[in-house]
């Protein structure tokens, strides 16, 4: 079937593959589908759909945690020639408000959990149950044929700086992504991935298609922690392992959990969504002793497939993001000189512009262009690193720090498993570095440990003139450190 519909990516020929997705709680029980059973209940969903009077392009919310039934209703809602706008369940309820209102979302499907946090709007449940069954009487539909530029789904930024901001996503963008994915070799058929993050995020988004368009098996975490991650790598014999560094890092602390499974199966373990140090691409190598590990860079506002292997075939250095793929034309822009500056790139991922907000579209998006406003380099292979956020940056006594430089030096001492660095105010250098560093188990690093380490292996000015041990990192709703509480904890260090 030609539809052009991102729902279609998956191959209906995989009956005889295992199963598409082996549903894991939080206590350890799960349960599976298989690959037919999911395309069967996302037909029927679809047919629900259209049977019950939402016109094409009509905006349909998630609201729920990781589940299978999650997965399918994603599918179904744009077989139905619909928009699936997923939704952060872990934002406040006014910001859920918010959001509904902005997308212009006429139906929401919830979990139990979080029927509440809906108001004024039709919802549906679709826990397993007789709510779920009844979304899936209806006789199976062909899927609607999209256009290239028509949206699949609306995504929402975490709202680090004012309210989300939505992110239209086209079904032939959204496409072009899975065909570059399999291009630069995603070899998953036959084998199990392990999928952690929440499904509201790209990140578990496209990680879960791609595993089910190759047929292979997506083990899915309803709720992260460390533990049930580990124990589901071991149990279900995960081959393929992703999270973001936040999550491995908190992998890394379970010492006794790791020592208690084996591993050893795990081939890849791929970071994404966030700077990645040598440090814990060292602690990714204890825990996976066979495993190839990379670092992906994406945005929600461009795709995931910006980098990916060298054309030549060229090792990739531990921290490089890779080199640009074809079809991703990239520059870097303001820098110090032509190898630095804010990446901007281009390819047909790229979504058209925010939702509702011409100003800040014009300011981001020109000619098919995003600005990222991520500092990169390039070396001189051609390959790219990550060096900070433009708007991380501050000032300290005349010199530019870029909060992620530090923190990759930081995590370079044996003793450092994690470090968030950010700026405090200071009468005399306007700003000044305060560190919050996670431990390796067994070691006693002290602060002055830290601040001699920063002194002799890096430029004075950006040495954390403050210090502070915590025991992990707050995460946000994406599972990435969120630095708004560490910015409210380091307020009294100003002076």
């Amino acid at each position: 079937m030609k539809t052009n519909n991102l729902a279609e990516v998956l191959p209906r020929n995989l009956t005889a593959m295992g199963p598409a997705i082996i549903e894991v709680a939080s206590d350890g029980a799960s349960r599976e589908i298989g690959h037919a059973q999911m395309q069967d209940e996302a037909d029927r969903m679809a047919a629900g759909l259209r049977a019950a009077g939402h016109a094409r392009g009509a905006r349909i919310g998630i609201l729920a945690g990781n589940s299978v039934n999650f997965f399918v209703s994603f599918l179904a809602i744009m077989r139905a020639g619909m928009i699936a706008v997923p939704i952060n369940f872990k934002l406040p309820r006014d910001t859920i408000t918010y959001i509904i209102g902005d997308a212009g979302i006429s139906m929401m499907l919830v979990d139990a959990a979080r029927a509440d946090m809906v108001v004024g709007i039709p919802t549906v449940a679709i826990d397993v149950g007789p709510a779920w069954a009844a979304l899936l009487v209806h006789t199976p539909a062909e899927s609607m044929t999209m256009g290239d530029d028509e949206v699949a789904t609306i995504l929402y930024t975490s709202g680090s700086t004012g309210q989300p901001k939505g992110v239209p996503l086209t079904h032939g963008g959204y496409i072009w992504v899975m065909q570059a994915l399999l291009a630069a070799g995603a070899p998953f058929a036959g084998k199990r991935g392990l999928v952690a993050a929440p499904l509201y995020h790209m990140n578990a988004l496209i990680q879960s298609l791609l595993i089910a368009m190759q047929g292979g098996t997506t083990v899915l975490l309803m709720q992260f922690s460390a533990r049930l991650y580990i124990e589901a790598a071991s149990k279900f014999r995960c081959q393929m392992v992703t999270a973001v560094p936040t999550m491995y890092a908190l992998v890394a602390r379970e010492v006794e959990c790791l020592a208690r499974f084996d591993l050893s199966h795990v081939e890849s373990a791929k970071s994404g969504s966030a700077p990645v140090t040598e440090a814990m691409f060292a602690a990714l190598a204890k825990i996976f002793p066979n495993a190839a590990t990379s670092n992906w860079w994406g945005t929600t506002e461009s795709g995931p497939v910006a980098f990916g292997p060298h054309p030549q075939g060229l090792p990739r250095p531990t921290l490089a993001l890779g080199y640009p793929m074809s079809g991703t034309e990239y520059k870097l822009t303001d820098g110090p000189h032509p190898d630095e500056g804010v990446l901007w790139v281009r390819c047909p991922a790229v979504s058209p512009g925010y939702l509702n907000l011409p100003a800040e579209s014009a300011k981001r998006f020109q000619d098919g262009w995003y600005n990222t406003g991520d500092v990169m380099r390039r070396d001189e292979n051609g390959y790219v690193y990550f060096v900070g956020r433009a708007d991380d940056m501050f000032v300290c006594g005349g010199e530019n720090i870029y909060p992620g430089e530090v923190e990759k030096l930081l995590e370079k001492h044996p003793g450092v498993l994690q470090a968030a660095v950010l700026p405090v105010a200071d009468e005399i250098k306007g700003q000044i570095p305060a560190a919050f560093i996670v431990r390796c188990p067994g070691f006693d690093t002290t602060i002055d440990d830290i601040k001699q380490f920063a002194l002799a292996h890096g430029p004075a000015y950006q040495h954390p003139r403050f210090v502070e041990f915590i025991d992990e990192m707050p995460l946000a709703g994406t599972n990435k450190i969120d630095k708004r509480v560490l910015v409210q904890r380091a307020a009294r260090f100003s002076r």
